[in-house]
């Protein structure tokens, strides 16, 4: 059983160096676990460096997403998301509604998954958020660079889900089987400039909201305005890091951990830099059909799980549906 005492409710995000979780001796690689261990418990956030993530690769992708969103309307609705029952391609702005109840989100987006060619077996059976992706014309580096970035983000990816199960106290395999061909969804994001105080409806880039699936890996530009809610109700900046990706967790990770580890309520504010936010949200998650239940040393002696199996695609499926309507 694993014991620990959480602080006073954080006031900022951890940095956790990843490099001795590359290396060959597992004490090492257990104390970057247990630091993993400590904020996915305080905030569910944290930020990683030393991730071997390459900076220019990085630059180059902010980029491709500035260039993206400055085509044309017309030219981005040609591959709206709508056309696509993969969900891929062109996500207009306020078409998603991410805290409900509240009005739609003042951001647009593009997403690309793992692409499989109309052919394969699963397309053919009609799976969910399987097929291939919608390229935007007139850009013939973009779709060479989003699948770069996507491959590298796959590799950091099964090193943290590696990372996350010594982290509780299991083998470092655990994951292994479904984030060998898993489901990772690279998103970039767009949000204009909107009013200081919201607008009369308290309208954000990014409602609050949590996270659906395992991990989220995000690059940001230096504009800022990512925020997340701490343990006393309190909202906290997570402000850009030279060099380093903000890590954190999703629901589903609740369900394998049985609550003892954070899914934390977050939002996007784009109201006090004057000018546009570039980010780019990578969502790993395990295989389709790759089962999440409460992990063994997640449960204490008598406690039941809080939560009832599910597959991953049966998770990432309903909460798409809830927030598209």
């Amino acid at each position: 059983m694993i014991i620990y005492s959480p602080p006073v409710p954080a006031l900022s995000l951890p940095i956790i160096d990843l490099t001795d979780s590359f290396s060959p001796d597992i004490e090492q690689r257990k104390q970057v676990a247990w630091e993993i261990h400590k904020a996915c418990r305080d905030t569910g956030f944290f930020y990683v460096v030393g991730h071997r993530v390459p900076e220019q690769l990085r630059q180059d992708q902010l980029a491709a997403a500035k260039q993206f969103f400055d085509l044309p309307l017309e030219d981005k609705m040609a591959i709206s998301m709508k056309r696509s029952l993969a969900k891929r391609g062109y996500d207009a702005m306020q078409s998603q509604r991410l805290d409900t109840g509240s009005p739609a989100d003042l951001k647009e987006g593009f997403q690309m998954g793992i692409e499989l060619p109309s052919m394969h077996p699963r397309v053919i059976a009609g799976i969910p958020n399987h097929g291939p992706n919608q390229w935007p014309a007139g850009l013939p580096d973009f779709r060479r660079q989003l699948n770069l970035y996507q491959t590298e983000v796959i590799r950091l990816g099964q090193h943290l889900m590696r990372c996350l199960a010594l982290s509780l106290h299991m083998p470092e395999t655990t994951f292994d089987s479904g984030t060998e061909n898993p489901m990772c969804t690279v998103r970039l994001l767009h949000y204009p400039p909107h009013p200081a105080d919201g607008g009369e409806q308290n309208q954000l880039g990014a409602g609050a909201h949590t996270d659906w699936g395992a991990i989220t890996m995000l690059l940001q530009d230096d504009c800022g305005g990512l925020e997340l809610r701490n343990s006393a109700g309190e909202w906290i900046r997570a402000d850009p890091v030279e060099g380093a990706f903000v890590v954190n967790l999703g629901d589903m990770v609740r369900r394998w951990s049985n609550d003892l580890y954070q899914s934390t309520m977050h939002r996007v504010l784009n109201n006090i830099s004057g000018r546009d936010r570039y980010s780019v949200a990578s969502f790993f998650n395990p295989d389709h059909f790759y089962r999440v239940e409460c992990l063994p040393t997640c449960l204490q002696a008598g406690e039941i799980p809080h939560y009832r199996p599910v597959t991953v695609g049966e998770h990432i499926d309903d909460m798409f549906n809830r927030t598209y309507g």
